[in-house]
């Protein structure tokens, strides 16, 4: 899905596009502070869903949904905003959706599942990653085979959701071996005892592996670490998949944060 994101709070609009670009539904994100130039975008492209804020200098967020919908009237409108007063007339607009700021990624995901038709997903596994990494199914520990089974399953959590190639992951997992071929091979035989681990526990469409890259869905998941890049919550005491040298750099990413 191509989005467009239109605020003119600069900090606002990063926190949006932020947000939308977590979903995995969106392939790209146009990005405007100014009413018409998000409306001279629309003009001449196409965009599938339109995050605005509706209080906006110029003719605002309202206006701009009615000459959006007239210029493409299939594309879906979530207004964005710190006011509910604006709910009565922001649906008279049809509008597919209406959040109230501060906006998380998992609020962003909310409205595309509904504009799907999808419903809210089931969180399958709880991975805690603050700490040392560890994955629970209904508040037992899920047993891994291999160590290297369970570091995979930890690697693309932590890059959440993202797609990785066998090359990218090799070089995390096996940093001083240089055969690609065997590593490759490897890998797949990882992949395949992790998917059938959680298929064990009836979780396995949280990873899926679309030639070339290897994935897992957030959305199954609830984890800490997720969850306090999105909320800042639960509170980050400076540990993070302490077994894994690779988790040191995003350990220093959160303490940033903080």
């Amino acid at each position: 899905m191509i989005a467009i994101a239109v605020d003119d709070e600069a900090l606002m609009l990063g926190a949006l596009v932020a947000a939308i670009e977590a979903s995995p539904d969106i392939t790209d994100v146009a990005r405007f502070s100014d009413c018409e130039e998000a409306l001279e975008f629309i003009k001449g492209n196409n965009a599938d869903i339109a995050f605005l804020d509706i209080n906006m200098r110029g003719m605002g967020g309202l206006a701009l949904a009615e000459k959006i919908i007239a210029y493409r009237p299939n594309c879906k409108i979530v207004f964005c905003t710190g006011y509910e007063e604006y709910a009565i007339p922001a649906f008279k607009l049809h509008a597919s959706g209406y959040l109230m700021k501060p906006i998380s990624a998992e609020d962003v995901q909310g409205e595309i599942d509904n504009i799907k038709g999808v419903r809210k997903k089931e969180k399958l596994l709880n991975a805690t990653c603050f700490g040392n990494f560890e994955v629970y199914v209904k508040g037992e520990k899920l047993p891994f085979k291999r160590l290297k089974t369970k570091e995979l399953l930890a690697f693309l959590i932590d890059r959440r959701g993202a797609g990785m190639t066998a090359k990218q992951i090799c070089a995390v997992l096996f940093p001083d071996d240089t055969d690609d071929t065997k590593n490759a091979a490897y890998l797949r035989q990882l992949f395949m005892d992790l998917k059938n681990t959680l298929k064990s526990v009836g979780a396995e469409a949280i990873v899926c592996h679309q030639t070339p890259c290897y994935r897992v869905d957030t959305g199954l998941i609830k984890c800490d670490y997720i969850s306090y890049l999105e909320s800042g919550k639960p509170e980050f005491h400076g540990e993070y998949m302490m077994q894994y040298g690779w988790a040191e750099e995003t350990c220093a990413m959160l303490s940033f944060k903080k």
